[in-house]
């Protein structure tokens, strides 16, 4: 075996001593050329064809008895050809989109959640929840997960965390309501994009080789605009007005707007983030005299508050919406009037919309322009884009 792979033997030795078979070229071949798998194989059946018993390959090559026996059988079966592509497609856990679901839902949940008096995660806690979760996968595939998709431990304590004590009760609550939804029920992710000022915007772009490319830091504003929206999961349909400020009266209009524009729903669930203005006393109020009217109205739709977890902007699917339509027309744009920026914007929903009714899916079936994440409601996603300022 040692003279084999020394090439102190030649092909033609080998022919008179092991007879005259098409595989044995091909086999020296792996001996001496081949990787390091691919030469064990190949000694393995020349040493088993000269009748050296397979302990003895197997101490010989470093190898256990099983995995020789495994490489004869191989080739007593199929040959060459089984022999040499036997080898498994093993897919890394880094890469397994069920061990990537799990590391980022638990890391958005809080530690305490999962029983860890701390505030913030540490990966060794993180590792011993998967584990406790049935996911065995070590410290090294986490921090691959978490490189991968461009997560960074220390801002994880800001942005991507959630401290509400009731985090796994919401996120129960929402799934359920998306899981059963009907077809006369409706699901709306609503939140505001702004304020932000109308000047040269900056961004990334393809510039020119030496041109340089620049944003005044001093700039006089031409207006501002805040985008209040909502975006309906089952239809993936944005409805969108201009508010002044935001606020209680605000909510109440856009509440207005909903009711007028899916009148003859059953129920209309809404879901936003933690702000004050969503949850007001004035809004609950107008939304019990909007359940009040059912039973006189039954074309009125019964409203349903769903709210995120605090600190939770990370499942609010419009925001992958609303990071989409800032890179496509906010970012690089230099509007001369608020005007010109509303039209630029009722255009990209306009369109997007049409897009929707034309090819009907529910959120997160198609990724619209350049939205960061598919929309729709799921524990592991981030929409917020960590670098897109508001």
């Amino acid at each position: 075996m040692a003279s084999v792979l020394q090439k102190v033997k030649s092909v033609s030795e080998l022919r008179e001593e092991l007879g005259d078979s098409p595989d044995l070229p091909h086999l020296f071949d792996y001996t001496t050329t081949g990787t390091l798998a691919q030469r064990n194989k190949a000694l393995t059946i020349l040493a088993w064809q000269k009748g050296i018993g397979s302990a003895t390959i197997a101490g010989f090559l470093g190898l256990s008895p099983e995995t020789t026996k495994r490489y004869i059988a191989l080739f007593s079966f199929g040959g060459l050809a089984t022999l040499f592509s036997s080898t498994k497609n093993v897919t890394k856990k880094a890469d397994d989109a069920k061990y990537v679901e799990a590391v980022i839902s638990t890391l958005h949940s809080p530690p305490r959640a999962n029983g860890i008096n701390r505030t913030t995660w540490k990966q060794g806690d993180l590792h011993r929840v998967l584990a406790a979760k049935g996911f065995s996968i070590g410290r090294q595939s986490i921090r691959a997960i978490l490189r991968k998709e461009g997560y960074n431990w220390r801002k994880a304590r800001r942005v991507l965390t959630s401290h509400d004590p009731q985090y796994r009760e919401k996120v129960a609550r929402i799934s359920a309501i998306l899981a059963n939804i009907s077809p006369r029920e409706r699901f709306f992710s609503i939140d505001e994009y702004g304020p932000f000022n109308i000047t040269i915007r900056g961004g990334r772009k393809l510039v020119a080789p030496g041109e340089d490319y620049t944003v005044p830091q001093w700039q006089k504003s031409k207006g501002s605009l805040i985008v209040t929206g909502a975006l309906e999961l089952c239809t993936n349909q944005v409805t969108h007005f201009y508010s002044e400020h935001k606020n209680t009266e605000e909510m109440i209009r856009l509440l207005e707007v909903l009711l007028g524009e899916y009148a003859g729903m059953d129920t209309l669930y809404l879901s936003w983030d933690a702000a004050s203005w969503h949850l007001s006393n004035g809004f609950e109020a107008r939304v019990a005299e909007v359940n009040a009217m059912k039973q006189s109205h039954p074309d009125t739709p019964r409203i349903e508050l769903a709210p995120l977890p605090s600190c939770a902007q990370f499942l609010n699917v419009i925001e992958s919406v609303f990071s989409g339509m800032a890179r496509a027309i906010i970012h690089n744009s230099d509007y001369q009037s608020v005007e010109v920026a509303m039209q630029a914007i009722d255009r990209y929903f306009k369109e997007r919309n049409e897009a929707f009714r034309e090819n009907p899916r529910r959120a997160g079936k198609k990724i619209w322009g350049h939205e960061r994440v598919a929309p729709v409601f799921t524990e592991s996603n981030n929409c917020k884009d960590p670098r897109w300022q508001r």
